[in-house]
């Protein structure tokens, strides 16, 4: 009960530190919503409750799968069978003065996804440097616009 309390009191800073009406601290305030998202991230099991690569939901392709986000930035997604490893990262990219992904949002964070796998694997569509949509203690939204095709992908894990 405690954690949870807390975890709505830090949710509620991250609002806070979000609010573009004050300019003058942006570089700290991403700095904050990067570390913050990250904790959020690195607490409790989550799952992918929705991807759509350029257009086509590939949703499917993760049921079953729980991904454990590690502080030391391993990312483990694992079902009944199978056990897949990869990295994470999230970090304030401000010093890209175009972002080409996130609707010029003022919220420069970077959530980096990379799992070692062949490229015919379901796990590669995930590789990139997505944009965040949205954070709560319960669902991350990302996005991403392909570079190769131009398409716009939509990635969202929700806790379990």
């Amino acid at each position: 009960m405690k954690a949870n309390i807390f975890l709505i009191a830090v949710l509620s800073l991250f609002v806070v530190a979000c609010d573009s009406s004050d300019d003058s601290n942006d570089d700290n305030n991403n700095s904050s919503s990067a570390d913050l998202t990250a904790e959020i991230m690195e607490q409790g099991d989550w799952q992918i409750t929705y991807f759509n690569d350029s257009g086509e939901d590939q949703t499917n392709d993760f049921n079953g799968y729980t991904f454990v986000f590690n502080a030391d930035g391993t990312v483990v997604a694992s079902n009944s069978n199978q056990t897949v490893n990869g990295t994470w990262n999230i970090f304030d990219d401000s010093s890209n003065s175009s972002s080409d992904d996130d609707g010029n949002s003022s919220d420069d964070d970077d959530f980096i996804l990379n799992f070692n796998v062949p490229e015919t694997s379901d796990f590669a569509d995930l590789n990139d440097d997505w944009d965040f949509i949205s954070v709560s203690a319960t669902k991350i939204e990302l996005i991403d616009i392909s570079g190769g095709n131009g398409g716009t992908d939509y990635l969202t894990f929700e806790r379990l």
